[in-house]
This record gives structure tokens, sequence and C-alpha cells, in this order.
């Protein structure tokens, strides 16, 4: 499934990379996407995936994830899905809206795994 994906890369409680690709393979463990940047292995990353379908047949969804980088090859990077959940989306979405986000979920949740 090809579907637009951004994401925001958590190592040592900073954000070292946000950005933007298209996945190449998607599963209920993990994500294969493609994108202009090589990330960093083992980093905690959260996902958002343009979810091809809608709520009630009007209102688009999303897919936010969150898991860590697994491998990173080239333009191809795999990563997996350890937590996530369908949010519901505007009809419009500002172009700045996915980088301007609180980024507190991802180190929440990066805290409580590392907690064990």
């Amino acid at each position: 499934m090809e579907r637009e994906i951004r994401y925001r890369v958590l190592e040592q409680d900073k954000i070292v990379a946000v950005g933007s690709g298209k996945t190449l393979n998607l599963s209920s463990n993990g994500v294969a996407f493609v994108t202009e940047d090589e990330l960093p292995l083992g980093a905690f990353i959260e996902v958002s995936i343009a979810w091809p379908a809608l709520l009630e047949n009007r209102c688009p969804l999303q897919l936010i994830g969150f898991g860590r980088v697994l491998r990173c090859s080239g333009r191809t990077v795999a990563c997996t899905l350890q937590q996530y959940e369908f949010r519901t989306l505007a009809r419009v979405v500002p172009e700045n809206a996915w980088s301007a986000r609180s980024d507190q979920k991802l180190r929440r949740w990066a805290e409580a795994v590392a907690r064990g």
C-alpha cells in the first residue's frame, strides 16, 4: 500500500529529523518507506500515515504509530510499530501542521519504553 507518510525521529531527548516519504509496505508490526533522509538506527520514531478509508464515509483518518528505526539502506527505512492509533483529520490540513505539532506524546512513549 503506497501512502504518504510523515515522521519525526527522537534521539537522546531531541528531535533529530522531521520528514516525509511514501510507504512501501505496512503491517501491524512495522512499516517500510522511502524518504530522502538517512535515519539513525535504534532511534525512536513517530509516523503519521494518510489512511485510505474514511470514517463514516466522510471523515479522513490518519494512522499515528510509535516505534524504532530498524534499518536504513539508501532511501529505504524500516521501523517497528509498537503502538499505534487512528485519528480523525481535518478536511484541509495546513502545510506546517505536522512540524508545529507538539512532540510530547513521542517523548512520553520513548520514556515509557526506556523504563521498561
